[in-house]
């Protein structure tokens, strides 16, 4: 081999994912994209070493990870099937962390949105009469980094899905705090896909947030269904705005 060569090939062999948990996502992704399309045979687990540039055992392991997660399904004597898609365990955290934001398609973003509009309102409701008072200032301290975060869109985000997940703990609903937690990557990737909107769109959610911290604090149930709604409202006019520029 030539020197040249020798350098493509440490180039190649560097760019290859070698830690288990990056394999697993390059494999995801590659479902993902289609280029291991629902309904065929993935390569054989040698093959597949080759292509990441990993051992069997970590080629395996990562085989492992993605049929619990509903994307693949291993048969004797037939080798590893892609599932479809309607078998893919979608609301996991991780499944969705795989997709490269830019990835998610319309659809996945509307089934976001129409779980949030069943789910959070009830959750508001909940969180005014039970929330301890230490939830209410932290949810309070939530808004304030949304409230200060300026022309900072991470700080932003970061508030916002804070602000979220003490809305939903502050349900006291295990189940609801657990759907929380599976919609918080959704929840990511809507924020980051609606990122380009108006710092006056985002004050008008940081208003709309205002409200739900108003409605806890007086323990009005009422009001904070309604301000929940409010936000949603506000999430939906602005993935269609996304949408619309990411179409033209």
């Amino acid at each position: 081999m030539t020197e040249t060569s020798k350098k493509a090939s440490g180039e190649t062999a560097s760019r290859r994912p070698r830690v288990m948990p990056d394999v697993t996502k390059a494999m995801a992704s590659d479902i993902f994209s289609g280029r291991y399309p629902a309904g065929s045979s993935l390569p054989t687990e040698n093959e597949l070493g080759i292509e990441y540039g990993v051992s069997r055992t970590v080629i395996r392991e990562a085989l492992k990870v993605l049929a619990a997660k509903g994307l693949v399904l291993s048969r004797p004597r037939v080798g590893t099937i892609v599932c479809n898609e309607d078998d893919w365990n979608i609301i996991d955290p991780q499944v969705l962390a795989w997709h490269a934001p830019h990835a998610l398609d319309d659809k996945l973003f509307d089934a976001i949105l129409e779980t949030r509009r069943a789910i959070e309102p009830l959750v508001a409701e909940l969180a005014a009469t039970r929330a301890t008072l230490q939830e209410i200032a932290d949810l309070e301290a939530a808004w304030r980094g949304m409230a200060d975060a300026g022309e900072d869109l991470a700080m932003f985000s970061r508030s916002d899905i804070a602000f979220h997940q003490i809305v939903y703990a502050a349900s006291h609903n295990p189940i609801f705090r657990q759907i929380g937690n599976l919609i918080d990557t959704g929840l990511k990737f809507s924020l980051e896909a609606t990122a380009t909107i108006s710092f006056e769109r985002r004050m008008e959610a940081v208003a709309a947030h205002r409200e739900v911290v108003e409605a806890l604090r007086m323990r009005d149930a009422e009001a904070a269904r309604g301000a929940a709604n409010r936000i949603l409202d506000l999430a939906a006019r602005d993935l269609v705005s996304a949408k619309k520029l990411k179409n033209n």
